[in-house]
């Protein structure tokens, strides 16, 4: 069974793949031996993804761009299709939650409404249809969203974000629908992870204490600990899966 986790062969694109939780899916594809393509509007940290996946004798492509950025991403997936072949797996990681986006929702502005349906929502839909050739070409395509909880629940004073992880978990079961039975699409919805992102609010220790309560395994995931379900949705032991959405969330959707 372990031979079916083996991605040898397989060429990934990561988007948001510059760090935390892109960076460490990024790494996991590739020791699972895909090749793969992280990339993220910053060159600096898509450049040393692939450096270290490279440094372990993997293959990877520093790729920049914006999700909202059309020609962007269409050009990233002609530049992966002409080096390395095509596309197998596209993980829309991408995503972003604004301070000017919290609050109540009479506080939330329209346009901050719309930038982040425009990066977490719309952004996944341009990569991911970007690809579709390549994915219907590779005989066994495959797309992990990663969501939230957010997408599977609501979050006080987050709602743009909620509106977005919801509108890619409805994104990822009608995308499944139409790309069946050729190109599998589910999405994995993580709890809260210790990154960059999260240190101001693990450093508040009133929020931190509120989360890991609503948390039966009482703390927060590592990056690795979400790159692990998205390797096995990616990977032929989820070849009868799709249109799913795994909460890889410590048990917060449980209670």
């Amino acid at each position: 069974m372990t031979d079916a986790f083996n991605l040898d062969g397989r060429v990934a694109v990561v988007t948001g793949g510059g760090r935390g939780i892109g960076r460490a899916i990024a790494l996991e594809l590739a020791a699972a031996g895909a090749a793969v393509v992280p990339t993220a509007r910053t060159s600096e940290e898509v450049e040393a993804v692939a450096a270290e996946i490279e440094d372990a004798d993997g293959t990877a492509i520093a790729a920049t761009a914006d999700v909202t950025d059309r020609d962007a991403v269409s050009a990233v997936i002609e530049r992966t299709e002409a080096e390395l072949g095509g596309i197998d797996i596209v993980v829309n990681n991408a995503g972003f939650n604004p301070d000017d986006a919290l609050g109540r929702p009479e506080d939330v502005s329209t346009e901050s409404l719309g930038d982040v349906l425009a990066v977490n929502l719309e952004g996944a839909f341009e990569v991911t249809t970007a690809a579709a050739e390549s994915l219907f070409e590779s005989g066994g395509g495959a797309v992990i969203n990663v969501a939230s909880v957010g997408g599977l629940v609501g979050l006080p004073r987050q709602h743009p974000y909620v509106a977005s992880k919801h509108g890619l978990v409805g994104l990822t079961k009608s995308m499944a629908l139409d790309w069946a039975p050729e190109v599998r699409v589910n999405a994995v919805a993580p709890g809260y992870v210790s990154t960059a992102l999260t240190e101001d609010l693990e450093a508040n220790e009133r929020l931190r204490q509120s989360i890991l309560d609503r948390t039966p395994l009482e703390r927060f995931a590592t990056p690795e600990e979400i790159a692990g379900p998205v390797v096995f949705l990616a990977s032929d032991a989820a070849s009868y899966v799709t249109g799913e959405c795994l909460a890889a969330d410590g048990g917060w959707t449980a209670r």
